[in-house]
């Protein structure tokens, strides 16, 4: 295998791939990343067994086909090391060298044969199409809800619930303390097999896969596909295919969870209340994180304390409401993650019943944050 190209392309590539190499693996070829050319392409693949990618780099200078094993991490050092445009990799049995203006770096040689390969997608399979704009969005602002480590729970939470239907995709994430919804247009490929009153198909993505995914989303028309089968989850960019092992467990019933009815709606401007939750907790401590909140008639007060930073007490105007006063305590770094993920929102709107039940926000008709209050 002979090929030239663009130093920054190769760097970038080798970075969205490298996010599928395994970390610690008993499998010494795990580390690495699997390249192969052919005509004008170079495809890049990685996996640690759980998670896949397979990416076509495009426009490059084959001189000769082939196929080779590059270790990851030596791979991207020397490509953010050198200040070349371009850079040639030339592999045989030997190993791979590495050619700059400057420098000349041998790689050892690994067995091409030996990589596991990678699920290629088939279309002739049921799948669904969603647009990456929409699914970037999707995934901005589910997926931080997601627990982030495994907790040993009845529940499987360390994963984002994938809902499909024949013309939508729906998201969830909880950790049991709050809980994450949004919807998107999606266009459903069935080929006929799905009966037309089909229930939502679910499946359980790990995070790592959909953060690989939302990484790979770079054009916002782009036309992504998506195939769930039991145990495995594909999608397709224009330059990638990445598959994901699906975790195993059952997913909350979190329709129940949801709140039918609210007596106190009001209307907040994120960016001014991301402001205030942020000026309060400054004097949370690691034992309180908790601000307290008492929505009045024209105004909502906020405030935290340490046993040791020291108190404060924020207010932020509310001149469209005039309900019932009621106090509530948060995690603000639970408030703060969310309103991040909406960014750009004009509006969003606050539910409550009481200061014992859990609140909703809502952004639009499509996005949903439930977030559980601390105990007085």
């Amino acid at each position: 295998m002979k090929v030239k190209c663009q130093r920054d392309s190769l760097l970038n590539a080798c970075a969205l791939v490298g996010q599928a190499v395994a970390a610690r693996t008993t499998k010494p070829i795990l580390a690495n990343i699997k390249a192969v050319t052919q005509d004008d392409a170079l495809t890049l693949m990685a996996t640690d067994l759980e998670i896949g990618i397979r990416y076509e780099l495009r426009g490059v200078d084959v001189g000769r086909s082939g196929a080779a094993i590059l270790p990851a991490g030596k791979l991207v050092s020397i490509l953010r090391e050198s200040n070349d445009a371009e850079i040639t990799l030339d592999a045989d049995a030997e190993g791979t060298v590495i050619r700059t203006s400057t420098g000349r770096f041998r790689l050892p040689a690994g067995e091409p044969a030996d990589f596991p390969d990678i699920a290629a997608f088939d279309e002739s399979s049921p799948y669904h199409e969603i647009t990456a704009g929409v699914l970037r969005t999707l995934i901005h602002r589910v997926a931080f809800a997601a627990d982030k480590k495994e907790s040993g729970a009845r529940w499987a939470v360390t994963g984002v619930l994938w809902e499909a239907e024949a013309n939508k995709v729906k998201l969830v994430a909880t950790d049991t303390k709050r809980l994450a919804l949004c919807e998107g247009i999606a266009t459903t490929h069935d080929r006929g097999n799905e009966p037309k009153d089909a229930k939502p198909v679910s499946h359980l993505i790990p995070q790592k896969a959909m953060q690989l995914l939302e990484r790979s989303l770079v054009d916002g028309g782009e036309k992504i596909l998506v195939a769930l089968t039991p145990n495995e989850a594909l999608f397709r960019t224009e330059r990638a295919v990445i598959t994901s092992r699906l975790v195993e467990g059952r997913f909350p019933p979190y329709r129940d969870i949801i709140p039918k009815k609210s007596t106190i709606k009001l209307t907040l401007t994120p960016s001014d209340f991301l402001s205030r939750v942020r000026q309060a907790a400054i004097m949370t401590d690691d034992e309180t994180k908790r601000v307290d909140f008492t929505f009045e008639a024209g105004h909502v007060t906020l405030k935290a304390e340490g046993a040791e930073t020291g108190s404060s007490e924020v207010t932020l105007s509310l001149p469209d409401y005039s309900g019932e006063t009621i106090s509530i305590a948060f995690d603000p770094q639970y408030l703060v993650e969310m309103l991040r993920a909406i960014e750009g929102e004009a509006s969003i709107t606050l539910e409550m019943t009481s200061g014992e039940k859990p609140a909703v926000f809502r952004a639009g008709s499509d996005y949903l944050y439930l977030v559980m209050p601390l105990a007085g």
